[in-house]
């Protein structure tokens, strides 16, 4: 088998028809097989992949696993000899998946592979690569400020913009679309456990630099991200917000020491007071409905950097 290509589900089984069917009326060169591990959706749907597309496997787990559990359940059961982590919000476009596959082949020193990641509307998504984050980083990351200044070392994400058809070295190529050599995917162990969402892919490129490959970014090849469709019910946004900063806490403690991981806690807390603070001058003169909502947003991060943080799963 050339190519295992794995999608982890938690009720997105209408976007995951679509990427499905995309990759189906986009399919690589080589052999393939799509493995959906469904992370135990409450609203049900997986049945329905399965008559429509019954050549693809499905592994039902009876709890969820979280992002890094589901894919390694995922990998246990592929045999490719490239792996592809594909979100369900994502539609192949094109040979994107052959765009990948030969920039793996060409590049000996490549553990990871990823493309160029589009909106809904077909703008450029700007996550489609990443620096290693960084307290500063992390305080400074806002979308205008990265199409602003795409070339800033802070985030560099001036590839995403030029007309090069020769693979980019990077720092980070995100879990919605990232291919990887499986003998590359088994010495790091593959996903991180620690983590049940957000930054899992961030660790793993940087486990994988440290064994001496690097990460790749092809804009020549495109699929589309609806962006975050198993998170964003309104129920689950507090709740993602926190497991999002939870999560690049876990990867500061891990890679960069407890002491770098305090810092980044109270730098967020102090951020977020900010941030409230502004808000709450903006509020009689902006838009109420989306100043509301961010400070939804910062008031969950500031409670989460002082310890004062209710995390109960919105995905039981």
């Amino acid at each position: 088998m050339g190519l295992s290509i794995i999608c982890v589900n938690w009720n997105s089984w209408e976007y995951l028809q679509h990427c499905i069917g995309s990759i189906y009326s986009n399919p690589p060169s080589v052999s393939f097989e799509i493995i959906v591990v469904d992370n135990a959706s409450p609203e049900g749907g997986i049945e329905k992949i399965q008559a429509e597309f019954p050549s693809v496997r499905i592994i039902k787990s009876s709890t969820n696993l979280g992002f890094a559990g589901a894919n390694n359940v995922g990998f246990a059961h592929c045999n490719g000899g490239t792996i592809l982590l594909l979100n369900p919000d994502t539609e192949v476009m094109g040979a994107a998946l052959d765009t990948m596959l030969n920039a793996m082949t060409s590049l000996p020193d490549a553990g990871i592979v990823g493309c160029k990641l589009l909106n809904s509307d077909l703008s450029t998504s700007t996550t489609s690569i990443q620096k290693f984050p960084t307290i500063l980083n992390q305080l400074l990351t806002a979308e205008r400020l990265r199409l602003m200044f795409p070339g800033c070392h802070l985030w560099d994400i001036a590839p995403l913009f030029s007309d090069s058809d020769k693979p980019t070295k990077v720092d980070v190529i995100p879990g919605a679309c990232m291919l990887i050599r499986r003998d590359v995917f088994e010495r790091v162990g593959g996903l991180s456990e620690q983590y049940f969402m957000y930054a899992e892919d961030i660790d793993l490129n940087y486990k994988i630099r440290n064994l001496g490959y690097s990460s790749y970014y092809t804009g020549q090849g495109r699929v589309i991200h609806h962006g975050g469709k198993s998170s964003s019910q309104h129920k689950v946004n507090q709740w993602s917000t926190m497991m999002t900063y939870r999560s690049m806490l876990q990867f500061y403690r891990t890679n960069r020491g407890q002491a770098y991981a305090t810092v980044y806690r109270l730098a967020m807390g102090v951020a977020a007071l900010v941030r409230l603070l502004l808000l709450g001058l903006m509020f009689p003169f902006g838009n109420r409905q989306q100043i509301r909502w961010s400070t939804s947003k910062w008031a969950t991060i500031l409670k989460w950097a002082i310890g004062r943080e209710r995390l109960k799963s919105a995905t039981n």
